[in-house]
């Protein structure tokens, strides 16, 4: 399956204190993110210890795993256990759907509206590719949330310095083992390049990784310190990311767009009112079109010739005599 060993015992370390510790923060960080988003399907990749989706509201849950469940380790149990209890009361738990390989996820395209991975790309062979299936099966404006280990955190400086802790009596071995580790700001980029916009990250569990829970009692005041004044370096993130897919626009060919433009009609311009274009329309004088001009307008004793020459001769009425040059021998 897909679990490739990088970090050796996790599910050993996550039944110490420190182990339980983690799982409380985890579990109250996702009451609050998984509570207010809707849709039809969510999905818990990896980790039954963690009731993921347990204060989610939506019809179809499932947790999927790589491998077979523990029948002694259900669902919830450590979380539920850890820190008084930061599950949702009265919830039910989610039960497992499948058993597949992060790799090749049995889901269709654009089917799930929510996807957490708790602790699953430092459990992957190919992190890279497992972040593309998640993609592949998200809706667009699904949510996506992602829970790690913090490899530049106060508990790996911690485990480097275990020699010294060791001759001061505070072993602190409970941290698991295992090799690189995915950083908050690596797996921002990686996001980003699939197309995710970063909603909100945070980080948590400022207290030292320690067996006793006596020393994580003592130790509850660097929560509240850590957070203000070194947040980015708690023991572990949390990133929540939406899926963007950038719409389009079809444009039609160019032959359409021309016989629609043949086809328009041509615009009509409105006239500004002119008292000498009125009064020649009245007149009936003719306009020159190649000017757009109106001639002048002629007097009133030429006009009343013109008027009386093109009116009809009434009868008896004898044409006026035009006079005529004679000629003399």
């Amino acid at each position: 399956m897909t679990q490739d060993g990088r970090i050796i015992g996790l599910d050993e370390w996550l039944l110490t204190p420190t182990g339980r510790y983690l799982l409380g923060w985890e579990q109250q960080q996702l009451d609050q993110a998984v509570g207010d988003v809707f849709g039809f399907h969510a999905v818990q990749l990896g980790l039954p210890q963690l009731q993921a989706l347990a204060n989610n509201r939506m019809p179809h849950r499932w947790v999927v795993s790589d491998r077979l469940p523990d029948p002694e380790v259900q669902p919830g149990g450590l979380a539920g256990a850890a820190e008084g209890g930061s599950a949702a009361e009265g919830s039910r738990p989610v039960p497992h759907a499948l058993v597949c390989d992060y790799d090749a996820l049995p889901f269709e395209s654009s089917s799930l509206d929510l996807v957490v991975l708790p602790h699953t790309l430092e459990l992957s062979r190919d992190p890279h590719h497992t972040l593309r299936e998640v993609e592949r099966v998200l809706v667009p404006e699904g949510r996506i949330i992602v829970l790690g280990l913090n490899p530049v955190g106060l508990w790996p400086l911690q485990k480097r310095c275990s020699g010294l802790a060791r001759r001061r009596s505070h072993p602190t071995d409970a941290f698991p083992q295992g090799g690189e580790l995915i950083g908050y700001w690596r797996l921002r980029d990686w996001l980003r390049l699939l197309s995710f916009d970063i909603e909100a990250g945070r980080f948590g569990c400022y207290r030292p990784a320690v067996r006793s829970d006596l020393w994580l009692a003592r130790c509850e005041w660097l929560d509240r310190v850590g957070h203000r004044w070194w947040p980015v370096l708690g023991g572990v993130y949390m990133l929540q990311a939406v899926k963007r897919v950038r719409g389009m626009r079809l444009i039609g060919p160019a032959w359409k767009q021309q016989q629609q433009a043949q086809r328009a009609r041509a615009a009509v311009v409105p006239r500004r009112h002119s008292p000498a274009l009125e009064a020649a329309s009245l007149s009936g004088t003719p306009r020159d079109p190649a000017r757009n001009v109106t001639p002048p307008a002629a007097s009133t004793s030429e006009s009343r010739r013109a008027d009386a020459g093109r009116r009809p001769k009434a009868h008896g009425e004898e044409a006026e005599s035009t006079p005529q040059e004679i000629s003399t021998p």
